[in-house]
């Protein structure tokens, strides 16, 4: 934890210097934390001058604009709470989930007709006009900010509402459907929902897509923004080319590896406090975030202020509880120090 925690400083002293060489008068500046563990440190990532101009104090319209995406940010992190509730304390019976698929459709159609509404997409383009007059490279994450949200607006205007709200109540449908059938080893019982959850995601892909685009490349842009389809499949030729020749010499070895460790008396409950210090051991702030246990381990963000992760547990076997929590717990730090801020810009654009 020292080196990690040294490398951090050393990072965050050497920003000034790094702005200066790109020429950091003309770059934002942005205050954040970030928090290893028990250290945590405020840094700017880069040292504002003194007749630095911000750009939402000579446009209105993108100040403006700036204020409806915060609003709908925060009602997706609303969204983003009650999915969390549904899959760890909610009730687990059909009608509970019913019920819950009508709040996450209501909401979800609130936040999408805010999102497609003409206005955003008219305080958009005035903010362009404004970037221009008073010129744009003086404001290259504005900019950015710009053509992000022009690209979603557009893509979304294509999403019927009631699509969106269909999309989000079956959601809540599935998960219950799936958690049963889970429990029981019975796929029938999710089968349906599962070609129901198949069906809506085409749907929205081919409303989604351009012309030009299949729908693979248009639902990858979700999890790997701006990836072409063929730089995955270059990526995954060369992981192929070197994993199945590594893989088949293991198996084919002869000095098998002992595996009585992995199995023996190891109570779940001893388990998941393992797995709870060595995750805050890691970095994981538990002071910004829980720790629970669900059907399927996860990461759920609703701001860098509120990250939790869940795991699952197994008598009798300890690598799958602590290895997830240590996964998950991965993703949450990468959460947690994100810059605290409602703007995509500043989210993650790859999952990779």
């Amino acid at each position: 934890m020292r080196i990690v925690n040294a490398s951090l400083v050393a990072f965050l002293s050497s920003r000034s210097s790094l702005a200066s060489a790109f020429g950091g008068a003309n770059l934002p500046s942005r205050a954040f934390t970030v928090r290893c563990g028990s250290t945590t440190m405020d840094a700017t990532d880069v040292a504002p001058t003194a007749d630095a101009v911000k750009f939402d104090d000579v446009s209105e319209s993108y100040k403006e604009l700036l204020g409806k995406l915060n609003t709908i940010t925060q009602l997706n992190r609303c969204a983003s709470v009650l999915g969390y509730d549904q899959q760890v304390f909610m009730p687990k019976n059909g009608e509970s989930a019913a019920e819950r698929g009508q709040q996450m459709a209501a909401l979800s159609g609130v936040v999408h007709n805010m999102k497609t509404d003409k206005a955003l997409l008219s305080l958009i383009e005035k903010a362009e006009a404004d970037l221009s007059a008073h010129g744009g490279s003086d404001f290259k994450d504005e900019a950015r900010l710009l053509a992000m949200e022009r690209k979603d607006f557009l893509k979304n205007e294509r999403i019927p509402t009631e699509l969106a709200s269909r999309a989000s109540a079956h959601q809540a449908k599935a998960q219950q459907s799936w958690q049963v059938a889970r429990a029981s080893s019975d796929f029938s019982a999710f089968e349906s929902d599962l070609k129901e959850c198949y069906a809506i995601a085409k749907e929205m892909a081919e409303c989604k897509r351009d012309p030009d685009d299949d729908i693979y490349s248009t639902m990858l842009d979700e999890f790997e923004t701006s990836m072409p389809k063929a730089r995955i499949d270059e990526l995954f030729g060369e992981i192929k080319e070197s994993l199945v020749p590594l893989i088949t010499k293991v198996l084919d070895s002869e000095n098998k590896p002992d595996k009585t460790c992995l199995t023996g008396a190891f109570p779940a409950d001893k388990q998941a406090e393992i797995a709870n210090k060595l995750v805050k051991a890691i970095g994981y702030d538990a002071d910004f975030g829980r720790i629970d246990v669900s059907t399927h381990p996860f990461t759920s963000s609703s701001s860098t202020k509120d990250v939790r992760i869940t795991s699952r547990f197994t008598d009798g076997t300890w690598r799958e509880g602590i290895i997830a929590t240590l996964h998950e717990g991965g993703h949450a730090i990468y959460e947690q120090n994100h810059p605290p801020s409602p703007y995509q810009i500043d989210s993650a654009l790859s999952l990779g």
